[in-house]
């Protein structure tokens, strides 16, 4: 049985993002109380933390709440819309729900009592095999990308569980500053709900907009100063939401495409989405590999940390990397139509080149600090 509304499909989505709001929005002050009570804090005095005092860090619960209320008590309606004008439904959204639970509980697990790195990349793994093997959510093929279209089914199955594993760990990588994991995630939720709807496919698009609307009324209490993090829990529980909605953009049948968005390539737009959380990434692993430390371990080499460094603060880092996302995705649909490594070429060099500025201000910032000081040594002698 599902909710016969009187609404169109646009106006169920509107109501799947409202209803995950208004869950968030108003939920999210005694889930802050409660945890400065219980001290289920994240505290100051790390290095690498940028906050001051004690902040709340199992925000995750309740962005996990916002959106499978809002899509369990409206997805009857979305699927009955979706079988009666398109014709399908989003069948594997069991095995999505049950992999949710498995990182959502490997997060608090995390967030309260710590969990050892090891364990956390088994269960991505897990996650991972999960959705490639049982709901066969993966990557088949390149799209044409450095003249590859299809790959093997063992080359389709390895890539998929590993884009699992980096891109939800890329978005846990993210969460260290004020509103950027929320904000980063927000752009791109909303961005796969509004390319989903367009594309006739209520279903995909209502589990963008309930996670955006969840993420949007989290940001207003996360956003700096922030009063709560999303944590571990959080971080995992969207970074697999939007990896599984990238995988699903990718493999989307093109003969259901608008005639104005065939010629944007999907898998370069699903990487603009996640181009800060991937270059953040790779720039951390590499760096942390060729210290000879463990890629999981906690650093100030972030490129958030070189905005906060170069004295921008967290509301400006964040505002800039929100920036930097919706310019990457921009220039997406400014190289529309050309050859898919071209576009990729093109895309991800200035991907690259425009997140290098902040690392090149911070070592000339602390040249000049170096100067300035070496000039004073000099005048006390």
């Amino acid at each position: 049985m599902h909710l016969d509304l009187p609404v169109t499909p646009v106006g169920i989505q509107i109501l799947i993002l409202i209803v995950s709001f208004c869950v968030v929005f108003v939920c999210t002050p005694s889930l802050i109380k409660v945890s400065l009570m219980k001290n289920l804090t994240d505290e100051p005095g790390d290095l690498r933390k940028v906050h001051s005092k004690h902040i709340p860090t199992l925000g995750g619960v309740i962005i996990f709440a916002g959106t499978l209320f809002s899509l369990t008590l409206l997805m009857p309606t979305v699927e009955a819309t979706s079988t009666s004008l398109y014709g399908g439904t989003f069948a594997d959204l069991n095995y999505l729900i049950a992999s949710l639970l498995i990182v959502f509980f490997i997060g608090i697990k995390d967030d309260i009592v710590g969990t050892a790195p090891i364990y956390k990349l088994l269960g991505h793994i897990l996650v991972g095999m999960i959705l490639v093997l049982m709901a066969d959510i993966r990557i088949t093929g390149f799209h044409g990308l450095f003249g590859i279209y299809q790959i093997p089914y063992w080359a389709s199955a390895f890539l998929s569980v590993f884009t699992y594993v980096v891109v939800v760990n890329a978005f846990n990588f993210i969460d260290g500053l004020d509103g950027l994991a929320t904000g980063i995630g927000l752009i791109s939720s909303t961005s796969f709900g509004i390319w989903f709807a367009l594309s006739g496919n209520p279903v995909l698009a209502a589990i963008g907009f309930a996670l955006s609307g969840s993420l949007l009324g989290f940001l207003v209490y996360n956003f700096s100063p922030a009063k709560i993090f999303m944590g571990d829990s959080g971080s995992l529980f969207v970074g697999l939401i939007l990896c599984t909605l990238g995988i699903r953009l990718i493999e989307f049948d093109p003969t259901k495409i608008p005639p104005y968005m065939v010629d944007i390539s999907r898998p370069l737009f699903v990487m603009s989405l996640f181009a800060y959380p991937l270059m953040d990434m790779l720039r951390i692993v590499i760096i942390r590999t060729m210290k000879g430390t463990s890629p999981f371990s906690a650093d100030r080499n972030h490129i958030h940390h070189a905005l906060i460094d170069i004295k921008l603060g967290h509301a400006r880092s964040s505002l800039s990397l929100y920036t930097y996302t919706l310019v990457v995705i921009g220039l997406v649909f400014l190289v529309r139509g050309l050859n898919p490594t071209a576009s990729f070429i093109i895309v991800g060099g200035f991907a690259i080149i425009a997140l290098q500025i902040p690392i090149l201000l911070k070592h000339r910032l602390r040249k000049n600090r170096a100067g300035i000081m070496k000039n004073m040594e000099r005048h006390a002698i």
